[in-house]
């Protein structure tokens, strides 16, 4: 049986990797915080059935338990590593806590990786690595232009990790994935849960642009298949020391989400809202415009996009009604 360790996999994108891994057999270890908000194993009844370490992904000592835990004394066959603090508001606040969760805990990943000699590392950057660009989509030679403590945290992590191959021969792929969202995403500071469960209780969306800013809305699902095509092409050679883009390479405004979202509930028969758009442009510290090119990833792998939006955005309706509590 194959096992796998997954960082952060209580979290949003976590929680959906851990059941795509059970689902293909494999023995799953997950590491991650005491008490993680939005526990993502409960929220999807897998909770026992997972391996569950408590710990510090920037804790040598939680790590290494992980990695014992997860596999023999060669370590797991593959590690998948989503532990982090990812949102960019609480990054620009404390950028220090942001650097050691999302920088030192990667190089604690690969440290423990290099250690046990494992199959596989799929370590997670982001669009954000990218930083503002005139120039898109974002393609996977662009230059890392990272321009926030968030931006810059992932493009640490990024650089640091590609660089475990040529320098150690730790077979390593990095995924810069687009927005990602659907059903099971309990942070309710994002867009899609925030929205959705405002208009299910009634109440209008606080929106903090003016709805203009545009992203590439990936979602979970090809999201957790991205994780494995990429594993699959680091454990055959073709995709290591790589970083490679995973999106639908369409940008759609925050304003025609907000508009697909509250269409699909006023279908269920909840009577329609209006969102309040708070702000002018872009809220400061993001960037007003991203959309990524897949193509490399599509060529390695053949993995394609299969959720498009307004289907997307129907199952995470779906998803939050018949889970939404008040």
């Amino acid at each position: 049986m194959t096992s796998s360790l997954v960082t952060g996999g209580q979290g949003f994108i976590g929680g959906h990797l851990v059941r795509a891994l059970l689902e293909r057999g494999d023995e799953v270890t997950v590491l991650d915080l005491r008490g993680a908000p939005g526990r993502a194993l409960d929220v999807h009844g897998l909770t026992e059935e997972v391996r569950l370490v408590e710990g510090d992904v920037a804790d040598p000592a939680a790590v290494h338990r992980a990695v014992r835990e997860a596999g023999s004394s060669s370590g797991p066959d593959s590690i998948f590593h989503l532990a982090a603090q990812t949102l960019v508001g609480p990054a620009a606040e404390d950028p220090v806590a942001t650097f050691r969760a999302n920088v030192e805990g990667t190089w604690t990943i690969l440290e423990a990786a290099r250690e046990t000699g494992v199959g596989a590392v799929v370590v997670a950057s982001s669009d954000k690595a990218y930083g503002p660009s005139e120039s898109l989509p974002y393609r996977e030679s662009d230059e890392l232009r990272p321009a926030a403590p968030y931006e810059a945290s992932k493009a640490a992590a990024d650089v640091i990790s590609r660089s475990y191959w040529p320098a150690f021969g730790v077979p390593v792929g990095v995924t810069r994935l687009a927005n990602v969202y659907g059903g099971g995403d309990m942070n309710g500071s994002r867009l899609v849960p925030e929205t959705v469960n405002a208009c299910l209780e009634g109440r209008s969306p606080q929106i903090r642009s003016d709805g203009s800013p545009q992203r590439d809305y990936l979602h979970v699902s090809d999201a957790a298949a991205a994780y494995l095509a990429i594993e699959g092409a680091v454990l055959e050679g073709s995709g290591r020391g790589e970083a490679l883009n995973a999106g639908t390479g369409e940008p759609h405004s925050v304003r025609e989400v907000i508009e697909l979202i509250t269409a699909e509930v006023a279908r269920t028969g909840v009577e329609p809202v209006e969102a309040e758009y708070l702000g002018e442009g872009v809220p400061e510290g993001e960037i007003d415009r991203q959309f990524v090119d897949a193509s490399r990833l599509t060529e390695l792998t053949g993995w394609r996009p299969r959720v498009d939006l307004a289907d997307g955005i129907s199952e995470a309706v779906g998803w939050y009604r018949s889970h939404h509590r008040g």
